[in-house]
């Protein structure tokens, strides 16, 4: 039997996105662990997060799965999510500035506080949180069967700006097109919450279930 680990440093909807997956894996075993060497000895690996980046890099330096977040993602299928496809980046504009994993190059910024809808419409509220488009920019094994535009569910005041364009694999407009998913290699990570995006989230995480790293 196959495994999933989900990555369990403290922060995170650990429940409800083990609930999500377990719901699409008929064979895979999903197990919420803090243990390095069970994490690594999954065959594919979550890394959540909610929250604020300087808690989030803290816990993972004080328990050490900052090794294990960084083996994961050069050896398996890895996922992150929300705050945990932030913590992949080099660097947040968050808490005055977080030093991140630095495994995918860029850097995560907050929202302008003067963000509008349009040239002349209404000011955009942050948190970005709501339902929004997801706007596929390259073809990929993890949007199978999922159509283009379609909806998930976001929570977030800061956004993932990558070095390299070819890491974006979509784009969500909020006032600007951000980059919503990044893709680089066994690495597919998302701002928003597939555990929270019903139909459309219940898609990717199947997918991810049966992801093997490749594009």
């Amino acid at each position: 039997m196959t495994s999933i680990a989900i990555i369990d440093y403290g922060m995170g909807n650990l429940h409800s996105i083990a609930k999500a997956l377990e719901h699409v894996a008929s064979k895979e075993r999903v197990i919420v662990s803090s243990q390095p060497a069970q994490i690594l000895a999954a065959d594919r690996v979550v890394f959540p997060g909610v929250g604020a980046i300087r808690d989030c890099m803290a816990e993972l330096m004080r328990s050490g799965l900052n090794e294990v977040v960084l083996q994961a993602a050069a050896t398996k299928p890895l996922l992150g999510v929300c705050l945990g496809m932030q913590a992949l980046l080099n660097i947040s504009e968050e808490n005055q500035g977080t030093e991140c994993l630095g495994i995918i190059p860029g850097k995560v910024v907050r929202f302008p506080e003067e963000l509008q809808e349009g040239a002349e419409g209404s000011r955009l509220k942050i948190p970005h949180m709501g339902w929004n488009q997801v706007h596929q920019q390259c073809s990929h094994s993890m949007w199978t069967d999922i159509p283009a535009g379609s909806r998930f569910y976001f929570v977030h005041s800061y956004y993932a700006v990558p070095e390299r364009v070819t890491d974006i694999a979509a784009v969500t407009p909020y006032g600007i097109d951000f980059a919503s998913v990044l893709a680089h290699e066994n690495i597919f990570a998302v701002q928003f919450h597939p555990e929270k995006s019903q139909h459309a989230g219940l898609q990717l995480l199947s997918n991810f279930v049966h992801w093997n790293g490749d594009i």
